[in-house]
């Protein structure tokens, strides 16, 4: 004869119904835990541009001489290529491609990838690199960077320059070129006390607030991971005014603790991944 379950028993086998059943009704944002950053949810490019701990690596490329006599057909076949190549790794990396031929004797073109982790950045450089176009250049330049929270200008260092920082909104044109340039500090501003490393970035910054209405910036930290300390990442649509930003930046004392400016500076165009594509097809 068959026993009929205890009463114990069965107000647990009611209650894990129940609870399954109101499982079944949340939200999936209830019921698991998000996705970590660079998992398997696609990378959203306002996010990881705004975020600190995020790499950047910066690569130019030369096309080779050979890349000429490859059949025409398989130079525009490169587009479509990086295209499939940039999907496949949309979760892990956020990339752009620039055209710095015709700008800049050294190199063709420009990648900027971002990514949460190092090695899916690298992953993604060496698989570029397997492909048709990516056979036939040659690296000229890499820089790695990492992003941070600000050092110095900050709401309770600075109140009044991180307010004016705050403030200031890109109000120009969509930005068509981009400015790389990587920065090295001596070693006589790493030993200066942290309250005089302050006062030389208020000198630094405050010159610059009049010209974030018609430039982007952005900061990579390279120390310990390249052989430069910062890379400076710069987006306009007004070249003028960025030639007066820098004119400025090298007339502030600030100045006198660079070791390196540039060497190289990048300048480039912003373009579609494809769009650089096809224009070096041609």
């Amino acid at each position: 004869m068959t026993r009929k379950p205890s009463l114990n028993l069965r107000n647990t086998l009611v209650a894990v119904a129940a609870l399954s059943l109101f499982a079944a009704l949340l939200p999936p944002s209830a019921t698991a835990a998000e996705p970590m950053a660079g998992g398997q949810m696609m990378i959203e490019r306002a996010k990881i541009l705004a975020q600190p701990n995020v790499f950047g690596v910066f690569t130019t490329f030369k096309l080779r001489p050979e890349w000429n006599r490859v059949p025409a057909a398989k130079r525009v076949m490169a587009a479509d290529e990086l295209k499939k190549l940039i999907e496949k790794h949309k979760n892990n990396v956020l990339v752009d491609v620039y055209l710095t031929r015709g700008l800049k004797a050294s190199s063709d073109f420009l990648f900027r990838v971002n990514a949460y982790d190092l090695d899916k950045a690298q992953t993604f450089m060496r698989e570029f690199r397997a492909t048709g176009i990516g056979r036939n250049a040659d690296v000229t330049e890499t820089l790695v960077g990492l992003t941070k929270p600000l050092n110095y200008i900050t709401k309770d260092k600075s109140p009044g320059l991180s307010a004016g920082l705050g403030s200031a909104t890109y109000s120009g044109p969509p930005p068509r070129y981009v400015v790389v340039i990587p920065v090295k500090k001596n070693a006589e501003w790493w030993n200066l006390p942290a309250e005089q490393r302050l006062r030389e970035m208020e000198t630094h910054t405050s010159p610059t607030l009049a010209f974030l209405v018609n430039v982007k910036r952005k900061l990579y930290h390279s120390t310990g991971l390249d052989d430069t300390d910062f890379i400076t990442y710069f987006e306009t649509d007004d070249l003028g005014a960025f030639n007066n930003l820098m004119i400025n930046l090298a007339s502030v004392p600030e100045n006198k603790f660079q070791v390196r400016v540039g060497s190289p500076t990048i300048l480039g165009t912003i373009h579609s991944p494809e769009e650089v594509m096809k224009a070096l097809a041609e």
